[in-house]
């Protein structure tokens, strides 16, 4: 997969890479890993992969607990300067950092194109403040987050979940990678 571009929208380098699925996004990060070990610029037992759910949501609020991570927003009056959705988007996905990053500096962590997570899905994500929580062992669909260029703005809320089977691609699907210890 690396070096090939799947998207639905071609044209612009800039644009998250979509049409993609959680099978797909996971081999992308084995390839990376293999290619930057073999290359020596990866640090031992460390690997290129998605993120939890836990961590999506933790990078995504930034420090906030607000429905979106620049705050409350019930009107959605403020949503258009940070996320590419359906009032805005013109029916296309849009450069990377066209809209202003959260607090910590991430962009499109709302809209744009959903993200995949590595989680299985699981209706009893907990709620309330809970530390770093596992998501199930099993499952048949996988987590996606931050929602896309064609939801509603209630869909870029930061506590916002959805699923897809593994094998999907869908153009509304990109992904995040996570630099970090591997995880089996």
């Amino acid at each position: 997969m690396i070096g090939n571009n799947p998207s639905y929208f071609p044209g612009d380098a800039n644009r998250p890479v979509e049409q993609v699925s959680w099978n797909d996004a996971t081999n992308y990060c084995a390839q990376l890993t293999a290619r930057e070990r073999l290359a020596g610029r990866l640090p031992a037992g460390w690997a290129y992969r998605l993120p939890t759910e836990a961590e999506w949501e933790y990078a995504c609020r930034a420090g906030t607990t607000n429905r979106y991570y620049y705050g409350d927003d019930t009107g959605y009056t403020q949503l258009a300067n940070y996320a590419w959705y359906n009032a805005n988007s013109g029916g296309i996905t849009h450069p990377v950092g066209g809209k202003l990053p959260n607090r910590w500096g991430l962009y499109d962590m709302a809209g744009n194109v959903w993200e995949w997570c590595s989680d299985w899905y699981d209706d009893a994500y907990p709620g309330g403040s809970v530390t770093d929580p596992q998501g199930s062992v099993s499952g048949s669909h996988r987590v996606i987050r931050g929602g896309s260029w064609p939801n509603p703005a209630n869909y870029c809320r930061s506590a916002q979940r959805g699923l897809s089977l593994p094998a999907a691609p869908d153009n509304r699907f990109g992904f995040r990678l996570v630099l970090g210890p591997f995880q089996p």
